[in-house]
């Protein structure tokens, strides 16, 4: 290729995997759907897409590496003190019982159904044991379902990626030096035990590096994620020349670390690494699905549709089963959890990699690898991001429609906002630092919060979960001001506060962005005062008209959504809702 068509493919790659990103988030839908066809249509009209006509024969090196900042990303996003019993129990049944079964069903079927060796079929099922959390998490933020059973798939998803490599690695490196699978002896075990053992100390030194870096030099968001960057490539990339394919547990023992480890001084947001992974993932899908050609997948379509179906209605329904049994899962759970296993990047990833060296030594049936593993992966994540809501609904599994509303700050017409709140029928959390404070939301019958639940809100990958609204009402602007800024990524619906007095002097409150509360007149020192003189909040119907003097706050739709009067928006409330007011402040009688 010349210089010219390395500049356009290198640009066009990259075009259609933000373009593909952005069309699947319009059409809401995960963006594999969107993404994997157009990179097949892209190689099939092509050559300018092909990873290895733009890097060379050393493409799979610098996917396993784009694969580890994915991985670590993903354990920055799991908090292992929230893998407690019995969620612990049933992720680690799940990967045991997944891989196993996945691998010898595969393995035992492949053989006749794609007329290949037994050990190419082993390989198959060694790729094929994966699912991924930037496939699972897209789907579940779409359905909603219950945040155990969410917290159960993502930790599943982001755990068996590392181990299905390892295991996929251990089986190339036995085909290719012996021609066969030897899976009777210790031998293999040790093997992947040593992996196993790399992949830690390349996370211990990560971590180490990592905590020099931000913690005692105290590094800032663009140094910081920098810092991680180079951290995480430096040490995968190290792991794997030591021992092939070890870099990804490296990666996700990093992440994982920094995330659990209290005192890590970790930049509160990351959008430079989070826009990379993005990218990354849209380059690795499409890159490798051009490398899939229509000539190879119409020979293998037909017994892949029947592989599809055995992994989707038999095995993971038995591996779901299995796993769940004898616990606190309603029986809507278990089934859920039996009907989500989609494949994703580190399939593509394993099966690009290791069918081209099997294919590079001569093994009988390995080029059929990538094309299977391509139509499982565009079978499954179809099957699945079509029938998981309807799925989730029949199941009852789906979170209410209704708002949990964390409400934060302590003082007394706050608590009493609450309560309003609760008596509009919405479900009510509150935080407060003071202890003071709290006691007085104990006694007014609301829900308190745990004490750290601030803390734990503003760590990176951190989820409130269940809470779809924040609004921030403490007796410090500058507070609500930066906790607005920094808890928007962790929450699944929109942060609210209350604004500062027009003549504040805050370092923070006067100059940021958004939603304000209640409009320009009803700022937080407006709202208090008023309150110490007698103004009291009402609730009421929004068929009856709203008295003289008293102004609309919020508006409590028939579904229980909750609208709030905002300095961007006009809320109207409509026939059916519920309207949250403040009252005027009594006037005294005349003597």
């Amino acid at each position: 290729m010349t210089d010219d068509d390395i500049l356009l493919g290198l640009a066009l790659t990259v075009v259609l995997a933000v373009g593909s990103q952005i069309l699947a988030h319009k059409l809401r839908v995960p963006s594999l759907i969107v993404l994997l066809p157009v990179g097949f249509t892209a190689g099939a009209i092509t050559e300018i897409v092909h990873p290895k006509e733009l890097f060379g024969p050393d493409a799979s090196a610098l996917v396993s590496l784009f694969v580890a900042v994915i991985l670590y990303d993903a354990g920055l996003g799991l908090d292992l003190r929230k893998l407690v019993r019995p969620t612990r129990g049933i992720v680690g049944r799940l990967l045991v019982f997944g891989v196993l079964l996945t691998f010898l069903v595969v393995g035992a079927v492949a053989v006749p159904l794609f007329d290949v060796p037994l050990n190419v079929a082993a390989m198959l099922g060694m790729i094929l044991v994966v699912s991924g959390p930037t496939v699972v998490g897209p789907i579940l933020d779409f359905v909603r379902p219950s945040d155990t059973v969410r917290r159960i798939l993502i930790w599943e998803g982001t755990l068996t990626d590392p181990i299905g490599a390892i295991l996929g690695a251990l089986t190339f490196h036995a085909i290719a030096s012996a021609q066969r699978v030897d899976i009777g002896r210790g031998y293999q075990l040790g093997q992947f035990a040593l992996s196993l053992a790399v992949g830690l100390v390349g996370g211990a030194v990560g971590t180490a590096v990592l905590w020099f870096a931000l913690r005692t030099l105290r590094l800032g968001e663009t140094l910081g994620t920098l810092a991680q960057l180079a951290v995480v490539v430096g040490v995968s990339a190290g792991c794997d020349i030591v021992r092939d394919d070890t870099g990804l547990i490296a990666a996700i023992v990093t992440g994982l670390a920094v995330a659990g480890i209290r005192g890590f001084d970790m930049p509160v947001r990351r959008p430079f690494l989070e826009t990379l992974v993005q990218l990354i993932i849209g380059l690795l899908f499409i890159s490798i699905s051009a490398t899939v050609t229509p000539a190879s997948l119409v020979p293998v379509m037909l017994p892949t549709l029947g592989l599809v179906a055995l992994l989707v209605l038999l095995v993971r329904p038995v591996v779901a089963y299995g796993a769940t049994a004898r616990t606190d899962l309603s029986r809507g759970e278990r089934a859920f959890v039996g009907w989500m296993d989609p494949r994703g990047i580190v399939a593509a990833a394993t099966a690009s990699s290791f069918s081209a060296g099997l294919v590079d030594r001569g093994v009988r049936g390995a080029a059929k690898i990538l094309p299977i593993t391509f139509l499982v992966i565009v079978g499954t994540v179809v099957l699945y991001a079509l029938t998981a809501a309807p799925v989730a609904r029949r199941l009852g599994v789906v979170k209410a429609t209704g708002t949990r509303v964390l409400l934060v700050g302590g003082e007394p017409w706050v608590v009493d906002l609450g309560r309003a709140l609760r008596s509009a029928g919405l479900d009510v959390l509150m935080w407060a630092g003071a202890d003071e404070q709290r006691e007085q939301i104990r006694r007014a019958g609301l829900v308190l919060a745990k004490g750290d639940l601030l803390a734990t809100a503003i760590n990176p990958g951190a989820s409130l979960e269940g809470v779809t609204a924040v609004f921030l009402a403490t007796d410090d602007d500058d507070f609500n001001a930066l906790a607005s800024i920094v808890m928007q990524d962790n929450v699944e619906g929109p942060v609210y506060r209350v604004g500062p007095p027009h003549d504040s002097h805050g370092v923070v409150a006067p100059y940021t962005g958004g939603d304000v509360l209640f409009g320009p007149s009803l700022v937080r020192q407006a709202l208090a005062e008023r309150y110490g003189r007698g103004a009291r909040f009402v609730v009421q119907s929004a068929r009856v008209p709203v008295p003289p003097e008293h102004e609309l706050l919020f508006v409590v739709r028939a579904d229980d959504r909750l609208d709030p009067v905002t300095d961007r928006q006009e809320t109207v409330a409509e026939e059916g809702d519920t309207v949250v007011l403040l009252g005027p402040a009594p006037t005294a009688a005349p003597r």
